[in-house]
């Protein structure tokens, strides 16, 4: 069929290469009489953008009204798959030509030009790798397999709680599995416990449907076994307690405890921390577009919320409606970038969730310090000092991106000064900070 479509392509760009001729025939004087006769055709400009998309439409058009009262041959239906392999050669090699003039590299340098921050970034808090928000999930997922060599129960346990998302689901399969372990416990005597019916009903519903509970029966001690049923000559599945792990009950009772406390692993968000020097545009973000990105949904819902703005102009409101307005608007950012205004001019930024606390701030801004201890205030940028901790960023409107200024208490500083004690001139942030301290573009 290859071969087929390729003929056809020849044959065509043979007939469009104009008349033939013989090579015993002398085309010389044919030549010079064609032109004496004629003029040479004045060289055509290209056509334009817009002749394209508007022949492109005619033929559409021309198309679609010839379909209505033509059926589609064989040869139609050849011809129509030559020419779209035509127009893909062509495309790939404006694409490929294009790619040559500009370079792979230079791209990625222009996407990430005089942007505030390269991107949302995540670390993962088994292997400490740095990832992308696509590439979190099937991290951890390897991170946690790998685990296994070295301690399957903890993986096991780890696998239970990340790769199930029903939480209720986990909640109530955990539970159930505590109470197996609490009954062995308990009864260490009793061989009714020791044993698990694979078929139970209570198993099926709330054991087997979650990922990593094989796994941790088997980690914990638990071998598959066939039994035979009591006055039946059929046999079932179990999973039946091995003696050495009967031997140790007080393994069973903290794999009982880690079970109920293990928390799912989740990929931490990087803070990304750098220094800038001091800089008239440290007011000035460039944003990726990762903090704007927004799912179907969210987009439908922010389209409902531009018609119901362009309503609410038409009336009069309140402050209050408008404060609750403004914090609405403010639930669509995911994250957000905070830089601080130091006492020497330099510039400490750091990425959050646009829903942490102010808490999270004060401790990043502390842990970046040399005198950690020593007590601080954070302006907004309107000046007022941010007192309550417990209030989310979106409710303080430093979203998606704000500066703020870091002063020391001025208790603190005039006991400081009472004391005869001058404060350190150099800068207050930690070495390790400053060695990479960049510019702002």
């Amino acid at each position: 069929m290859k071969k087929f479509f390729q003929g056809i392509k020849t044959d065509m760009k043979f007939k469009s290469a104009g008349p033939g001729h013989k090579l015993t025939e002398d085309t010389r004087d044919k030549v010079s009489s064609e032109k004496l006769t004629s003029e040479a055709p004045k060289p055509r400009s290209a056509p334009t953008d817009g002749a394209h998309a508007a022949a492109a439409a005619a033929m559409a058009r021309m198309e679609q009204s010839q379909a209505k009262f033509k059926p589609h041959t064989s040869h139609d239906v050849i011809k129509a798959q030559v020419k779209k392999e035509l127009e893909a050669e062509a495309a790939t090699q404006e694409s490929e030509t294009s790619m040559d003039h500009k370079g792979p590299v230079n791209a990625a340098k222009e996407q990430h030009a005089n942007l505030s921050v390269n991107g949302i970034y995540f670390k993962c808090p088994l292997t400490g790798a740095t990832l992308t928000k696509q590439q979190r999930e099937a991290h951890i997922r390897e991170a946690i397999l790998h685990l296994f060599s070295e301690d399957p129960v903890t993986a096991s346990i780890m696998q239970i709680q990340t790769f199930n998302r029903d939480r209720e689901k986990v909640k109530i399969g955990t539970e159930t599995m505590v109470k197996y372990l609490e009954n062995i416990c308990n009864h260490p005597d009793e061989v009714k416990y020791q044993k698990i019916k694979l078929s139970n009903r209570i198993f099926q519903e709330r054991i087997s449907c979650l990922e990593g509970a094989t796994e941790f029966f088997q980690a914990i001690g638990f071998e598959r076994k066939s039994l035979p049923l009591p006055e039946q000559e059929t046999t079932e599945e179990f999973y039946v307690l091995k003696e050495e792990a009967l031997a140790n009950l007080d393994q069973l009772e903290q794999h009982k405890e880690r079970l109920l406390s293990t928390e799912p692993v989740k990929a931490k968000l990087d803070r990304q921390p750098c220094v800038f020097r001091p800089s008239p545009r440290a007011s000035q973000f460039e944003l990726p577009d990762d903090f704007y990105n927004l799912t179907i949904d969210e987009i439908k819902r922010e389209q409902k919320q531009r018609t119901e703005a362009v309503e609410r102009n038409a009336m009069l409101r309140t402050k209050a409606m408008r404060e609750r307005e403004q914090q609405k608007e403010m639930q669509k950012y995911n994250y957000t970038l905070l830089r601080v205004r130091l006492p020497d001019g330099h510039i400490l930024q750091g990425t959050f969730y646009a829903r942490e606390r102010v808490s999270a701030l004060f401790e990043f801004v502390r842990d970046s310090l040399q005198n950690d201890w020593l007590p601080f205030d954070m302006l907004a940028p309107s000046g007022h000092i941010l007192g309550d901790e417990t209030v989310a960023f979106t409710e303080c409107g430093l979203v998606p991106a704000a500066l703020l200024t870091f002063r020391w208490d001025p208790a603190v500083m005039a006991d400081i000064e009472a004391a005869g004690t001058q404060a350190s001139a150099g800068s207050i942030l930690k070495p390790d900070l400053l060695a990479n301290i960049q510019t702002i573009l």
